[in-house]
């Protein structure tokens, strides 16, 4: 792992890491997706166990379900057939490999795993995989080669707010980010991009006008899918930074105004992170409507009148 004082001091402030078994995988979801053509596709997300990711944002909360340690030769197909095995036909049209880490690390990922890997991927048309940008090269592409199905890298370049990118911990700038976007378009790979709702270090009054200036980025870089991802407190270096007024958590309403303004960025497909939503409601009444309403823009990319209350006003 990278020693900086920056990294001590958030993992000193990480709560004990629960153990995770490497050879069972946290679970799987089937869900449909837009893709740029238009088209629906129905996606299987398996949640793989394995090895930490190398780097140490602040605002990350993934460390959670990872191992001490590289992943053991043979885990990850292991893992991947048993989810396989127990998912009802028919066979979705991509499956998205997570692995809480870097898909191109060998430390994460061996890379006698990978045939493995890639003959369980056979069946699906679409196969997206999670990476840092300073992950991307020589192997991304010799997993593209041995795959039967398109690969589509998922990228997270979270923010383009100059002060919030400096103390995110991520290692990443936008030339590294743009010539990651460069290298997968040059060899016809696909990006997906994760950007985040709130960071640390940008004001709350600017965060949503922040989140779409890098919606439009990755957009204008290419990236075919691009999800925008509330950032959650509870990892210590949030909680602290929140202490001192450096984080303001995100709200419902800002999440509804960032899809709502990130709509006309077509062709690239923009949703929003629904998996716990529900923590972003203040208002009992209205919630669960707001909530669906946002799944539905997510599924179609149409707009739709906001949900009116009378309790609480949308806020």
């Amino acid at each position: 792992m990278i020693g900086t004082t920056a990294d001590q001091r958030i993992r000193k402030l990480r709560a004990p890491k629960p153990w995770v078994d490497p050879w069972r995988a946290h679970g799987s979801l089937v869900e449909e997706e837009r893709r740029p053509d238009g088209t629906i596709e129905r996606a299987l997300t398996v949640f793989l166990a394995g090895a930490e990711c190398p780097y140490t944002c602040s605002f990350c909360d993934l460390w959670r379900w990872t191992i001490d340690g590289p992943t053991p030769a043979g885990a990850l197909a292991w893992q991947l057939k048993e989810v396989l095995d127990a998912t009802p036909p028919p066979v979705p049209d991509r499956i998205k490999l997570y692995n809480a880490s870097n898909f191109f690390d060998q430390r994460a990922v061996p890379v006698q795993d990978l045939p493995a890997i890639a003959a369980l991927a056979a069946p699906f048309v679409g196969v997206t995989v999670e990476s840092h940008a300073r992950t991307v090269g020589p192997r991304t592409l010799e997993v593209a080669r041995i795959l039967s199905g398109s690969l589509e890298v998922a990228i997270g370049l979270e923010t383009t707010h100059p002060a919030a990118i400096e103390h995110l911990n991520k290692r990443l700038s936008l030339t590294r980010f743009a010539q990651a976007a460069g290298f997968l378009a040059d060899h016809a790979i696909a990006l997906r991009t994760f950007v985040l709702l709130n960071p640390p270090y940008v004001p709350a009054q600017e965060a949503v006008q922040w989140t779409v200036h890098a919606v439009e980025y990755a957009a204008r870089r290419g990236a075919a899918v691009v999800a925008i991802i509330p950032v959650r407190s509870g990892n210590g270096e949030v909680d602290r930074l929140q202490a001192l007024g450096h984080y303001t958590p995100p709200t419902l309403s800002g999440l509804e105004d960032a899809l709502d303004r990130c709509l006309g960025f077509a062709p690239t497909v923009v949703t929003v992170d629904l998996w716990d939503a529900h923590r972003l409601a203040t208002c009992g009444k209205c919630s669960s409507a707001r909530i669906e309403r946002l799944g539905r823009i997510n599924l179609t990319g149409r707009s739709e009148a906001r949900i009116a209350c009378s309790a609480c006003g949308g806020q």
